[in-house]
């Protein structure tokens, strides 16, 4: 183990390395229970004897700095003295029923799946591919993904259009960088849209006209403005109020892209989850060369992963590829090689299915307490996905019903955030049933229920 000391010049070794520890543990950079280097090794650093260290070493736990045992490592001690490391970050609240948004069941992660694709890739790998890579991506994930898109959600794209990137916030970035680096002025968002959106179009210098959205989906009158160079729409199931894209409306979105040279950036966020009918085929099927597909692991997988992918129309594709490489040269090459091989091998399929099928039952238990216990709450949003919008009744507050859950440690997200403008087009609060797991599921969703009956 190395460690960073610096030795006052004007005293005896021995004093200078006692004084250079007991400084380093004060000050914190030496935390209770943190292990030192041996004697014999931090003489080597230092350029000491060792058995000036061990005299440094015995001082100092006879002063209560160290703690020393014949044969172990000798470790900073746990003294009241010692002050503890600063943490950097506060204490989290205490949460007993987890319904915040956009967490799907971690518990349910097939580690032993990921294991083995991850086993496999570095069988099959050449040592070439863990070098420096095309900025779009590994070419047997990018071949793969194609082909799975196209099976499952009807995309028409080629391995060679298709960028990985760092989840779907990533790519929209990219896209926006690229529609800049263009002349575009501005982009419609979907009003309400996950605030994240609006500051990464922000961020790209863009503006951001409001896309109003009823119970079909997203408007398409606002794409005909003249600045507007691309629309974000979530047409699977609209984030976060649930609903399709009426056919229509696709339809019109792809015409009106098509006519002006405009671009829709379809977000496919959990399209991969519907449960009362066929799901719908992603947007993109209808216009291929005006309709960026993004879609992630977040959802079916996992969001730690950071793995999202983008198929991207021939015109536009130079310009995110450029952008790819300006942010980050390229993405994980080790996860991009395990989700290959979870592709080719079946298992992310049959992982689906099986969330599916778990996911399902999550959404028919919420709807049938929330039914009995709040009747005069409608759940809204719940042909697909992981969440659903619990509208609130007139004269309940959104901030009250937040301020109450988190008396009862229950979490969940409000509505009020994802409207462009206030006062709130609608009030609501979100549920994702993603979490909790299925052990602590059939309590969080009565305190839930509890709340709700208590406050309406």
């Amino acid at each position: 183990m190395d460690l960073h000391l610096e030795l006052p010049p004007n005293r005896g070794r021995r004093a200078a390395l006692e004084d250079a520890l007991r400084q380093a543990i004060r000050a914190g950079r030496l935390a209770p229970g943190e292990r030192l280097p041996s004697s014999r090794a931090l003489a080597q650093q230092l350029g000491l004897a060792r058995g000036t260290v061990v005299e440094s070493y015995a001082q100092l736990a006879a002063e209560g700095y160290l703690r020393t045992r014949p044969g172990a490592v000798t470790e900073v001690a746990h003294a009241p003295a010692i002050r503890p490391r600063a943490s950097a970050e506060p204490n989290p609240p205490r949460i007993v029923a987890d319904f915040r948004l956009g967490r799907p069941d971690l518990t349910m992660f097939p580690r032993t799946d990921w294991l083995r694709a991850l086993r496999s890739a570095f069988q099959v790998t050449p040592h070439a591919d863990l070098g420096p890579l095309d900025p779009r991506g590994s070419p047997r994930l990018r071949a793969l993904l194609a082909n799975y898109l196209g099976r499952v959600r009807g995309v028409l794209t080629t391995a060679d259009r298709v960028v990985i990137c760092s989840g779907f916030t990533q790519g929209l970035r990219l896209v926006c960088d690229a529609l800049a680096a263009a002349g575009a002025q501005a982009i419609a968002l979907e009003n309400p849209c996950l605030p994240d959106h609006r500051a990464t179009v922000n961020a790209s210098g863009l503006e951001v006209i409001p896309l109003d959205v009823d119970h079909g989906g997203a408007r398409p009158q606002a794409f005909n403005a003249p600045s507007v160079a691309a629309v974000v729409l979530t047409p699977a199931h609209q984030a976060p109020l649930g609903a399709t894209l009426a056919a229509d409306r696709r339809a019109e979105f792809a015409r009106i892209a098509a006519q002006r040279g405009s671009y829709v950036i379809e977000d496919d966020y959990d399209g991969e989850f519907r449960y009362d009918r066929h799901p719908v085929g992603a947007l993109q099927g209808l216009a291929p060369e005006h309709v960026i597909y993004a879609g992630s692991a977040s959802k079916s997988l996992a969001p730690g992963l950071r793995l999202g992918w983008l198929a991207v129309p021939a015109e536009l594709l130079d310009g995110v590829v450029e952008a790819k490489r300006r942010s980050d040269r390229g993405s994980d090459i080790l996860t991009q090689l395990a989700l290959a091989e979870l592709i080719a091998s079946g298992a992310l399929d049959r992982h689906i299915r099986r969330m599916r099928r778990r996911y399902r039952y999550r959404r028919d238990a919420l709807v049938a307490a929330l039914s009995r216990d709040a009747p005069a709450m409608p759940v809204l949003g719940t042909a697909a996905g992981l969440h659903a919008v619990v509208s609130l009744p007139p004269g309940v507050a959104e901030s009250e019903v937040l301020a109450a859950a988190q008396r009862r440690e229950i979490a969940f997200t409000g509505l009020a955030p994802f409207w462009h403008r206030q006062p709130a087009h609608t009030s609501g609060i979100i549920i994702g049933y993603g979490t909790p797991s299925d052990r602590e599921y059939p309590i969080a969703l009565q305190l839930l229920a509890d709340l709700l009956r208590a406050i309406g």
